[in-house]
């Protein structure tokens, strides 16, 4: 039965971290990467089955699981990979840490990434320092270019880890096998663990296939920690239910030590609602890739078609990146909560020139969201032009 991803769903009485940040405020929420979607009939099933059990003690590594992921990364990524390799671990941030624990045992503490990247790639435990990351750059045409020679410029004899986001958040871009292979040769060079996050993977709008890091040789593999999750896609991120896919054995051993103790066991239900995703879950993925394309399609009209304000072409993720800098806005994220409209701030990601906007949601939501951001517009242009006087 096709999901009615246009039926409005009412969240602000829910315990959503998303929409209690605005609560009792006429300001729509479109921060968080958080779809107000409901999820698919098959997961909500299947919780309730486990849960009908009665019994809901400490869980174990799912024979299940590991199999449909390895059948998943097999039909999806063409990537070849083995149930061991795969360690289940309650979301990708932590993931994300224990990699930067790693690096930091090896005493390799600083770690690197690409900027502008979501906020936990930028983010350090003690012990741990980031050197410059501004290594994505606008470039030519529509896509965001990597700046390679910057990134090796920027890698000390302490440098331990370097942290990708492929699908990019939050610029929505699918990175090429070319890229990759590049991004594998200076880590390479440089001995670097390759932490990937690649939560977004199975959220491309554009046909482009996503290509895990990890995929491109077993050599390159051997450095690679790669981290997975159905909670993006399938809207239970609340489930914490995630993985890397490691397959050097001593690092995939080194990994799990650190975990113990830190880091707690993924949950019997999130076990199951992962199941159920990756079970049953390809039509619905399908019809939703087809709705958030139509809500793409509707921001790129209505974006770039106003003064003051643009986006390049979101390739993955129901996350667009907005360019406010001809705004000249000393905090754009208050800005346009002034009206009505609760975006990300671009400096969470390291560029106060953008905001993030999530259109995860309802078509009608984001037209009223797009008409606010509209008037926001129209009324600073005015205001510039009135400064600027009469020329």
């Amino acid at each position: 039965m096709p999901m009615p991803f246009g039926s409005l769903v009412d969240r602000r009485q829910s315990d959503s971290i998303k929409w209690k940040r605005y609560a009792d405020k006429d300001i729509l929420p479109m921060w968080v990467a958080d779809m107000d979607f409901k999820v698919n009939p098959e997961i909500l099933t299947a919780i309730h089955e486990r849960t009908a059990h009665g019994v809901l003690g400490y869980g174990s590594d799912n024979p299940e699981l590991l199999n449909l992921i390895v059948e998943h990364c097999q039909h999806h990524y063409q990537w070849h990979i083995q149930p061991e390799w795969i360690v289940l671990t309650p979301g990708v941030v932590k993931g994300l840490n224990i990699a930067r624990g790693i690096a930091a045992q090896r005493g390799k503490p600083a770690g690197i990434t690409a900027a502008p990247v979501y906020p936990h790639l930028m983010q350090h435990a003690p012990l741990l320092s980031f050197e410059d990351q501004t290594f994505l750059s606008k470039g030519t045409g529509d896509s965001w270019q990597l700046d390679l020679a910057h990134m090796a410029r920027n890698i000390s004899q302490d440098t331990g880890v370097f942290l990708l986001c492929n699908p990019h958040n939050p610029l929505g871009k699918v990175y090429s096998r070319e890229e990759l292979m590049a991004v594998a040769h200076v880590c390479q060079q440089h001995d670097l663990i390759i932490c990937s996050d690649d939560i977004h993977c199975d959220l491309i709008l554009n046909g482009k296939r996503h290509i895990p890091i990890a995929s491109l040789s077993a050599e390159i593999a051997e450095r690679c920690i790669t981290l997975m999750a159905p909670s993006k896609t399938f809207n239970i991120a609340g489930l914490d239910t995630a993985f890397a896919i490691i397959s050097n054995p001593a690092m995939r051993k080194q990994y799990q030590k650190s975990m113990y103790g830190l880091v707690g066991h993924v949950n019997i239900i999130g076990t199951q609602a992962a199941i159920a995703a990756y079970k049953y879950g390809e039509p619905w993925r399908q019809r939703l890739i087809k709705y958030l394309q139509g809500n793409l399609k509707l921001i790129e009209q209505r974006i770039n078609s106003l003064t003051g304000i643009s986006m390049r072409p979101v390739e993955a993720t129901y996350l667009a990146w907005l360019n406010v800098a001809p705004l000249q806005l000393a905090n754009p994220q208050k800005y346009f909560e002034d009206f009505g409209v609760g975006m990300s701030a671009g400096s969470e990601f390291a560029d106060n020139d953008y905001v993030r906007l999530n259109f995860g949601c309802q078509q009608t939501l984001l037209s009223e969201a797009l008409d606010r951001i509209e008037r926001a517009v129209d009324d600073r242009m005015l205001a510039l032009k009135k400064m600027k006087g009469p020329s």
